[in-house]
């Protein structure tokens, strides 16, 4: 019930293009998605594909998650990667202006322009 709950107050929270398509299609070809579906409406022989099946109606649910855990880790590559590029803007920046300022201490320095 839980979960229901999040995922109503998630789907209030989706962009529009998310609405619309809101995962990548699947890449099975046409045989392979028969042969899955065939698969999947045999009984299962193991206990732990019994209780997979159980769980068949989580699948769309684990699709939003694993999108949502990449597109954090996504932002959070981009994220350092900007950092990495605003310090090393800082440090041309810094540069800069000892080159065009006149102090005693910079005058000691070699230029460095």
């Amino acid at each position: 019930e839980r979960i229901l709950r999040l995922a109503e107050m998630c789907r209030k929270l989706e962009a529009e293009e998310e609405k619309v398509l809101p995962f990548y299609p699947c890449s099975l070809g046409e045989q392979e998605r028969q042969d899955a579906e065939q698969l999947l409406q045999e009984p299962p022989a193991e206990p732990l594909a019994q209780a997979l099946r159980d769980y068949a109606a989580m699948e769309r649910f684990w699709q939003r998650f694993n999108k949502a855990k990449l597109e954090e880790l996504a932002l959070t590559r981009e994220k350092a990667a900007l950092g990495l590029r605003n310090g090393r803007l800082r440090q041309l920046l810094r540069q800069y202006l000892q080159g065009i300022s006149v102090s005693a201490e910079v005058l000691r320095e070699p230029n460095p322009l």
